[in-house]
């Protein structure tokens, strides 16, 4: 055969391997070379590349086809090395073939890339790998197809499927043949896009998969008026969604993942969308209440072995969005959120799910949604009364805020937020006090139990009490966004009093929803003003300053709980 020479663009998957290439060899020749040496010296290897093999085979002509119609003749025909694991005809029938050409082929007219086109990934890449990998009655090695599964190889299998010859010898690699196809083995992700009781899933968080260009693994040519013109430019798969919640799309890390069939994905949409009813007025409105409502199905179902062995999940199984027990320290929260208890027991997460086995970890299927939403996005808020940042108006008191700490030799050190409050003291000395806190965060149609932590004034002097008998009156306003985003607002009109001589969590609002959502927003809209209601009459027996803690807005189921 007669070869000519042409400049032509390299495809992408040729470019990458050249480093990878030399630093192989370079390890190959001293690990592997008594192996190899016990097969082939420099002068047994056949003519002729990996391509002119497979064409002039006649027992891997329906093989043969489905290479060259995704264009895999070229990289098979280059100066690349590979092993090839090909099935015969007898693995792979002409009408399989065929099959596969025009699934390629439909892929291929709607735009999908040759890297994710399930033809080149499930089939041809399933049955190629980067570099030598020749056996002996030795071997039994863990080898990398191209499309990143691992594969078990011994001298007579791979996978579990029997190899009828093996370590044929061309210039740019070997070639094996198999009595039957290699099993497609797809990762948790992968069989998301596959089962189509789940593709709701799939097909959310498919639409954050994004190609950027990485211009470290392309190969640069020219320059030209400035800019380098790129002979082969490589462009790597990002997904935002599973960078943050965990690489199921990896094979190189293991995972669970619990995922609501179609049915009960549309159920839980219904559900949820309600707490995220934004104001109307809030930039990409519409995109926010679709994607939030989503992420909060999913954001708790994503399991990492690494953290979750055999032995834990048995306990509890911890999502990879848990805040850690340092993490929760600080916070001062002790509720586990993202954390079940007992999943396998009736009303566990996992309880009833299907088990579906994958190449990176499991897809556990629920047609019954057993997660709470106040075990995941459904939280208690919390705001410290001395936290500037939350302070919104401060109204006939001292301003800034006084703040006040409590020390280890105090009786109430530990019983207070932070071992720190604020104390709201009235400027002049008989004015009514009013203070005002943004509260973020909080979901729309949710009903919040909103209680307050008073701090007695012995917290910060033990010597003063001169309020350890005087309870303070207040009144609540709640200030928050209508539907077209203006203040609205609510009085209540109560006499709150609280114990003066103790740490005391006084329930302010019982059981109120806020008509719109500010969950993630940067500007909180609902606030909560705290006024001292104690008139001139009163001071003899009540007090015009109070000292905050903070602030908890709690869902009102779990108050009940």
């Amino acid at each position: 055969m007669t070869k000519i020479k042409m400049k032509k663009k390299c495809p992408l998957y040729v470019w990458l391997i050249n480093l990878s290439f030399i630093v192989y060899h370079l390890s190959f020749s001293v690990a592997c070379s008594d192996d190899w040496n016990d097969h082939y010296d420099a002068s047994t290897a056949d003519s002729g590349t990996l391509w002119q093999a497979i064409e002039q085979n006649g027992g891997l002509t329906n093989f043969a086809r489905v290479a060259k119609a995704a264009g895999y003749d070229l990289l098979l025909d280059g100066s690349q090395t590979f092993t090839v694991f090909a099935p015969t005809d007898n693995a792979l029938s002409a009408a399989q073939a065929d099959s596969l050409i025009k699934a390629y082929q439909k892929q291929a007219a709607a735009g999908i890339r040759n890297s994710d086109n399930t033809v080149v990934r499930q089939f041809l890449q399933n049955h190629i790998a980067l570099f030598r990998h020749p056996v002996s009655s030795l071997t039994a090695d863990s080898i990398t197809m191209m499309n990143s599964k691992y594969a078990l190889l011994t001298d007579k299998q791979l996978a579990g499927t029997s190899l009828k010859t093996t370590n044929a010898l061309y210039n740019n690699g070997l070639l094996f043949t198999l009595d039957r196809q290699l099993d497609y083995f797809p990762n948790v992700f992968e069989y998301l896009g596959h089962d189509a009781e789940l593709d709701s899933v799939y097909k959310f968080l498919n639409s954050y998969s994004v190609y950027e260009f990485n211009d470290a693994k392309s190969v640069p040519g020219e320059i030209v008026d400035g800019m380098t013109i790129y002979l082969d430019s490589v462009s790597e798969l990002r997904n935002a969604v599973l960078s943050t919640y965990g690489l199921i799309n990896s094979e190189d890390s293991t995972y669970w993942m619990l995922c609501p069939t179609n049915s009960e994905w549309s159920r839980l949409v219904a559900e949820y969308e309600p707490y995220f009813n934004y104001p109307n007025a809030v930039n990409k409105r519409d995109s926010m209440v679709y994607a939030n409502t989503r992420m909060a199905i999913i954001s708790g179902g994503f399991f990492s072995r690494t953290v979750n062995t055999d032995e834990a999940f048995a306990d509890s199984a911890v999502s990879t969005q848990a805040p850690s027990a340092a993490a929760r320290q600080r916070l001062e929260d002790d509720y586990p959120y993202y954390t079940y208890y007992k999943p396998f027991e009736p009303g566990g997460v996992f309880y009833g799910t299907e088990d579906i086995k994958c190449s990176n970890g499991h897809v556990r299927k629920a047609r019954q949604w057993n997660v709470s939403k106040y075990d995941t996005f459904a939280q208690t808020v919390k705001v410290e009364g001395e936290n500037i940042l939350y302070q919104d108006t401060i109204i006939n008191a001292v301003d800034p805020l006084i703040v006040r700490e409590v020390t280890t030799d105090n009786p109430f050190y530990g019983q207070v937020s932070g071992n720190s409050f604020v104390e709201v003291a009235p400027d002049p000395a008989t004015a009514q006090v009013t203070v005002s806190y943004r509260i973020p965060n909080v979901l729309s149609g949710m009903g919040y139990d909103i209680y307050g932590v008073f701090v007695p004034s012995t917290a910060y002097d033990p010597l003063d009490t001169s309020d350890i008998d005087k309870p303070n009156i207040m009144r609540v306003t709640l200030y928050y966004s209508d539907q077209n985003g203006k203040e609205a607002q609510r009085r209540f009109n109560n006499n709150i009093t609280n114990d003066p001589a103790k740490v005391d969590t006084v329930l302010l609002v019982s059981d109120f929803s806020f008509p719109t959502c500010s969950y993630g927003l940067s500007e909180e809209k609902a606030k909560i003003a705290i006024r001292s209601n104690v008139s001139s009459k009163q001071t003899a027996t009540n007090s015009l300053t109070f000292r905050i803690d903070c602030l908890i807005i709690k869902p009102h189921q779990l108050s009940e709980q």
